[in-house]
């Protein structure tokens, strides 16, 4: 009895710390020290997107436009001290869902508004960590006990729509190395594209042309997707992996939804969903695409009805679904896998009930960073931990190539286990 004692003692939570960092923009984000124990430590950065959906969980901000024009987080960083930490202490960092609830319960409100979002899933992030720590496990394997997939990263070269300041509609135009053997490989592959594709766009459109956006990839003064692919098509071929790539889209057609008019204000005009829908039908027609991300508004179900039964494509929600554990239930029948994000849901456990429901309805499943990115790699870990096929955390610049870093650690900590989930990248079972 006293050993169990002693035990529990170890996994205890005894101390919670926030404090504001800044994120790879430069903006204010929360960051989360738990401690359990006398040594079990769990610390977590908080991500935040530019492109949000309107069900997100709620991000804290202080609104002070004198400092950090408004973005500064002490309020978030504030309800952590004074409102979720008190009520924490003692709670074992293993009850991962009790803790969550706690907080929930804590805020109150249906999307986190109260306390924030921002506030909650650092906490519940931090609390993860620590309990590994305590089980001197990493996190990936104290997630699932068969954790041994590494995804297929849907690496972002090409930037548009609100991550840069170019004409480009779509968000994101990625190369999917689903032909790579080892994760590793991909990276190879990622690094022989990305440089063949530096070459061209900057002999194409002059050195301004391979500045970079919000994720990493090249943001040149491109107006037309079709001429942002064959770029892209030609650097895979100059590559020599032409057999080993096909391309993803985050096409966010949310920002270029018109309500009022009910219509797509797409490269310069106006269409209806049936004409957006024929453009991306040319598109899959024209170059091997395995997947599109929100092809259609938020809340657009016709269109993303039509998208799904008529591309043959793997279509994505991320604001459709914003890793919901409810609307992946509601809108099962509209598309065929989901980006997740977990500061979008705003706890661990909530995402991963949202990961238990998308494989329950046979989806794909891509564990996805935000534009405001840190240098802490938990997506990493999570990705795994959960065996999703898919991960999508940009290209380059050190938020996002941490990511891939703690992916290649992961592999060579898996050995001979680590399966690369290739072209299973949907299903890699």
């Amino acid at each position: 009895m006293s050993f169990m004692y002693f035990g529990n003692e170890r996994f205890k939570i005894t101390k919670i710390v926030a404090r504001e960092i800044l994120d790879c923009r430069f903006n204010p984000t929360v960051q989360v020290d738990v401690w359990a124990g006398n040594a079990a430590f769990g610390r977590a950065d908080v991500p935040a997107g530019r492109s949000r959906g309107e069900k997100e969980a709620w991000e804290i901000r202080d609104g002070d436009k004198k400092v950090f024009g408004g973005l500064g987080v002490q309020q978030a960083v504030k309800n952590i001290h004074e409102i979720i930490a008190p009520a924490l202490m003692g709670m074992d960092v293993r009850d991962q869902r009790n803790i969550d609830l706690a907080m929930i319960k804590l805020d109150g409100t249906p999307n986190k508004g109260n306390l924030g979002g921002n506030a909650i899933i650092g906490v519940s992030m931090a609390v993860a960590r620590a309990a590994a720590c305590g089980c001197s496990l990493p996190l990936y394997r104290y997630l699932n006990a068969n954790a041994h997939i590494l995804p297929v990263p849907l690496l972002n070269y090409i930037n548009g729509g609100r991550l840069t300041s170019n004409d480009l509609d779509f968000q994101e135009i990625c190369i999917f190395p689903v032909g790579a053997e080892t994760f590793r490989e991909s990276m190879i592959i990622g690094w022989d594209v990305y440089n063949a594709l530096r070459e061209i766009l900057s002999s194409t459109y002059g050195k301004l042309a391979v500045n970079v956006g919000d994720e990493g990839g090249f943001a040149p003064p491109i107006v037309s997707t079709k001429e942002a692919m064959d770029h892209l098509v030609r650097a895979v071929e100059v590559s020599g992996h032409t057999d080993k790539v096909m391309y993803g889209f985050d096409c966010a057609a949310t920002h270029f939804y018109d309500k009022e008019k009910d219509m797509y204000e797409f490269e310069g005009e106006y269409r209806t969903r049936t004409q957006l829908l024929d453009f991306y039908k040319d598109l899959v027609k024209s170059y091997p695409i395995a997947s599109m991300e929100d092809p259609f508004d938020e809340d657009d179900i016709e269109g993303f009805t039509m998208a799904k039964n008529e591309l043959g494509i793997q279509i994505v929600g991320d604001d459709f679904l914003c890793t919901n554990p409810g609307l992946i239930r509601e809108r099962a029948d509209y598309c065929n896998a989901l980006l997740l994000k977990f500061n979008q849901v705003g706890t661990l456990s909530e995402t991963l009930d949202a990961a238990e429901s998308a494989y329950r309805h046979q989806f794909g499943i891509m564990v996805s960073e935000r534009s405001g990115e840190t240098e802490d790699p938990i997506l990493s870990d999570v990705t795994v931990g959960i065996n999703a096929g898919q991960i999508k955390t940009g290209a380059t610049r050190s938020e996002r190539t941490v990511k891939y870093n703690r992916l290649l650690e992961i592999e060579t900590e898996l050995g001979d286990a680590a399966v690369y989930a290739g072209r299973l990248f949907k299903n890699p079972f």
